[in-house]
């Protein structure tokens, strides 16, 4: 009898969260992270009248990064900044939901980039550029067209470079790589050397949803299409967040898991208890250290997660005592080319965005993000100054505000989103998306389709909430077979030495365990 007890003890607590004040409820379903992913989550659950979850984000708001910082009087989007994909064939819903909410943007104009070009000798006349702006479109048009011929026949993915190759033409000179930069670079934040050809031509978010692009210049912030949705299902009160199953500042660092349950423990010593668990913590964060898994993603999880990448996406803002750079119609952006590819490269003014503020700002990706990141402001500053006096003279004025996020330095997102590296095929996304056991996961990472924008983040938030209620309430629970990942398919022997790779892994993961464990006893 007293077994018994004990037993069902221990199994109610699986199915319950317990803070450690104490406070017990009989919530089942954990999410981590409050971005518009999580945010999606939890709302499918509730639409479904599945109630009982706990959200707890690491940060003091939520939103994700769809975040917004104060700049100039105002406010300015260091993260997400345009509904990208408008005006197709298919409805994006971010758009939906930006119309519904009053979301203040404008029409990003993309055209006559190449007739605003500089050099490190100023302006640049189109007209000594014709053949290098052909030669760009050109090669754009038949990569695009090889990745529909090599996906529709089935062979295998290549680069972007290595499309540019086949081609016959990889830019060399300045203002080739600036062209490059601006129709790569710019989109997925990662040269072409890296990028997956297959997978991001034709761009599915493009060819759904429509070229157009808007930019969002809203004083709520972008982030107030995810306040709304919350507030859809979440208690409020003056327009703010009251509900106690968001917990705000609440970093996970450990997530404990079974087929019977999950067990959060946060940073600052509490300790929460579900039957599942939905993350959508960034890609970046999973690729961290942040949070530790017990027992270890199993082998197939960590390498799907691994082999993509976090890409950085810099935009750094400026504000001048006046505006010196041309605004006219069709030169929204203004193009550098240095003999440092992406070295500053991608300027565009918002004029339109900010009246009478005379800003502008500049895009770094990547390797230069990452560099950029190391340096202080005023070693930035000096380098923008540079830049410029270069591009219109000398006798500029100096910069009077300058904000510059840094995005991969940022502990609870470690980059700006994922990009589609060469290599990763479809099964291996598959793992990226699966539960393991009593884990979910969400977030634009996840998104075979639209992975690296808002809309991605949004649609796989509310999949997983759907898979939870098919599990929860109708028992049909989605499940990963490792079997058909490709590298274990039809293949005893390959299984057998998954099997031994993963317990060499998970012993030198304790091991690691105990040395940093030791380290930090003997500080």
């Amino acid at each position: 009898m007293a077994t018994s007890l004990l037993i069902l003890l221990v199994f109610n607590a699986w199915v319950a969260i317990v803070a450690s004040d104490g406070h017990t409820k009989t919530d089942s379903v954990l999410i981590v992270g409050a971005g518009i992913s999580g945010i999606m989550a939890a709302k499918t659950l509730s639409q479904n009248g599945i109630n009982d979850f706990v959200i707890l984000e690491a940060t003091e708001r939520i939103g994700g990064r769809m975040r917004e910082e104060a700049f100039a009087g105002g406010i300015v989007e260091i993260g997400a900044n345009w509904v990208e994909g408008v005006h197709g064939s298919k409805v994006n819903p971010i758009w939906t939901l930006a119309n519904k909410y009053n979301l203040t943007s404008f029409y990003t104009d993309f055209s006559n980039q190449s007739s605003n070009i500089y050099t490190k000798n100023g302006y640049v006349d189109p007209s000594t550029v014709t053949n290098e702006t052909k030669m760009a479109e050109a090669e754009k048009e038949y990569v695009t067209n090889l990745a529909i011929s090599k996906s529709k026949n089935g062979e295998q993915d290549i680069s972007i470079l290595t499309g540019q190759r086949l081609f016959g033409s990889v830019p060399q000179t300045p203002i080739e790589m600036c062209l490059e930069y601006q129709n790569y670079d710019f989109e997925f934040a990662e040269p072409p050397r890296v990028t997956s050809l297959e997978n991001t031509h034709p761009n599915p978010t493009f060819r759904d949803f429509g070229d157009d692009e808007y930019f969002v210049a809203d004083p709520r912030g972008y982030s107030h299409i995810v306040h709304q949705l919350a507030g859809d299902f979440l208690q409020t009160r003056n327009g703010k967040i009251t509900d106690p199953r968001l917990l705000l500042n609440k970093v996970v660092r450990k997530i404990k898991y079974s087929k019977d349950g999950v067990k959060l423990l946060t940073e600052d010593g509490s300790t929460y208890f579900g039957k599942f668990a939905i993350v959508t913590a960034s890609l970046g964060v999973l690729q961290s250290s942040l949070i530790k898994f017990q027992p270890v993603l199993p082998d197939w999880k960590v390498e799907a997660l691994f082999q993509f990448d976090m890409a950085i996406y810099t935009k750094i803002f400026l504000r001048f005592p006046y505006t010196f750079w041309p605004i006219y119609p069709g030169a929204q952006f203004l193009i550098y080319c240095d003999e440092r590819r992406g070295y500053y490269s991608t300027w565009q003014h918002l004029a339109k965005e900010f009246p009478g503020k005379n800003m502008i700002f500049v895009t770094v990706t990547d390797e230069e993000s990452r560099r950029i990141e190391q340096l202080p402001d005023k070693e930035i500053k000096a380098e923008i100054m540079s830049v410029l006096r270069k591009m219109f003279g000398p006798n500029i004025p100096e910069i009077e505000e300058m904000l510059v996020p840094r995005w991969g330095s940022m502990k609870y997102f470690k980059g700006s989103y994922s990009n589609w590296p060469i290599g990763v095929s479809d099964s291996e996304f598959e793992a990226i998306q699966a539960p393991v056991e009593t884990l979910y996961f969400a977030g634009e990472h996840t998104s075979q389709k639209y992975s690296g924008y808002v809309h991605g983040a949004y649609l796989t938030g509310i999949e997983a909430g759907k898979d939870l209620v098919a599990c929860i309430k109708h028992k049909k629970c989605r499940k990963f077979s490792q079997e058909k990942h490709k590298d274990l398919k039809n293949s005893t022997c390959k299984e057998e030495i998954a099997k031994e790779r993963e317990a060499t892994r998970q012993a030198w993961t304790k091991k690691m365990d105990a040395v940093l464990a030791s380290h930090k006893n003997g500080m």
